[in-house]
């Protein structure tokens, strides 16, 4: 795995899934020098009690929450950003457990983390706000009782698309199959086979995460049938694209859609009507941890409404906290983008492991975006 650059360049907005600079590189955010007060109980740690190390996303901290961070605790916090789960779990794996004190998986790798004991059982007594998680976050299906996370941010995938090339707008997978010929090297899908091949599926009747065998090669032979209208696969590079109209319709996730629309109004985003996938990504601390506390200090911090509020506005990502959700604009609140109705969320699925089914979605994968 390449080794992350850690250039001095501060955190700007960016996508939820961008890699930021070069090709498996990860951007590290600008350590913050002033220090006014503190907790007294965040100390211990490699780098010394006045650092703590994050490994996240890289739409979900700027240097107005880093700096936040430090007047609040005396903590300077360095934020490195990777672009897929695979990608961290890969890191940790070979020993970056032991250099970040909070991590940000998603829901699907808590799962896969909690397995292989990367991640230290949470003490809710060094907990607080976590009264304020929506109903369906306090209890999670791939972290029962939130044992080892804190839900972060949350979201859908679906399609972004210009309202002004395409009449009648979409609704479903299936129109990108059924408009091919219009859509040819205009429409983009993620560089992520979870998410193209569950969406696939969905289209065709089954569930976001099948182990079935023969649903697999029915959604590998609709890909197949797809690639020749396929610009290319990215997760990233369809946003600079699709404001200068050389993509029609692209895959995206809500969060990154929300900006792009607000550059471009004629840009739409929609959750296919077949149902799509519901993701959430989370705060955990590593098992091997350097400084847990300044990791529960930071979870705190987060779990403040006014803090929260304000990040998710700067930053426009859907937060599952209910307290911070009441201090938003209401534009902001009732945007389905980010806060899809109830409807709309019950045709979703969330990514779950797939066992031994890995192997074959990778090798369809490989022979999809080879060809």
């Amino acid at each position: 795995m390449t080794q992350p650059n850690r250039p001095t360049a501060p955190f700007s907005r960016k996508t939820r899934r961008q890699f930021l600079q070069g090709a498996g590189a990860a951007l590290s955010a600008v350590a913050l020098a002033s220090c006014r007060g503190g907790y007294s109980n965040v100390q211990g740690g490699a780098g010394g009690s006045d650092t703590l190390r994050i490994y996240t996303w890289s739409n979900y901290i700027d240097d107005e929450l880093l700096s936040q961070f430090q007047e609040q605790t005396g903590v300077r916090a360095i934020a490195d950003v990777f672009d897929s789960n695979e990608t961290m779990l890969a890191k940790v794996q070979a020993g970056g457990g032991n250099e970040y004190s909070i991590i940000y998986p998603s829901d699907y790798m808590v799962e896969q983390m909690k397995e292989l004991n990367l991640l230290a059982e949470l003490d809710k007594t060094k907990i607080t706000g976590a009264e304020n998680l929506l109903p369906q976050f306090q209890d999670p299906p791939y972290d029962p009782g939130n044992q080892f996370s804190i839900p972060a941010v949350w979201g859908t995938t679906g399609l972004v698309y210009n309202r002004t090339q395409l009449n009648p707008s979409p609704q479903d997978w299936d129109y990108l199959w059924d408009n091919q010929s219009k859509l040819a090297r205009r429409v983009t899908l993620f560089n992520d086979v979870r998410e193209v091949m569950g969406a696939t599926l969905k289209s065709l009747g089954y569930s976001y995460n099948s182990t079935n065998p023969k649903e697999l090669e029915a959604a590998f032979r609709q890909l197949q049938k797809l690639k020749p209208a396929i610009a290319n696969f990215t997760t990233d590079g369809w946003r600079d694209q699709m404001l200068t109209g050389d993509l029609a319709i692209a895959m995206a996730y809500s969060s990154d859609a929300l900006q792009v629309s607000e550059e471009n109004p004629d840009i739409q985003y929609l959750i296919p009507a077949s149902g799509s996938s519901l993701w959430t990504d989370t705060m955990v601390i590593p098992a091997a941890a350097p400084n847990p506390d300044a990791a529960y200090a930071w979870i705190n911090f987060l779990l403040e409404p006014d803090v929260l509020a304000q990040a998710s506005e700067r930053l426009r990502f859907a937060t599952a906290n209910q307290a911070a959700i009441d201090l938003l604009p209401n534009a902001l609140k009732s945007n389905p983008n980010l806060y899809p109705d109830q409807a709309a969320l019950q045709k979703c699925e969330r990514i779950s492991p797939i066992g031994d089914a890995t192997e074959l979605y990778d090798q369809y994968w490989t022979q999809l975006t080879s060809l």
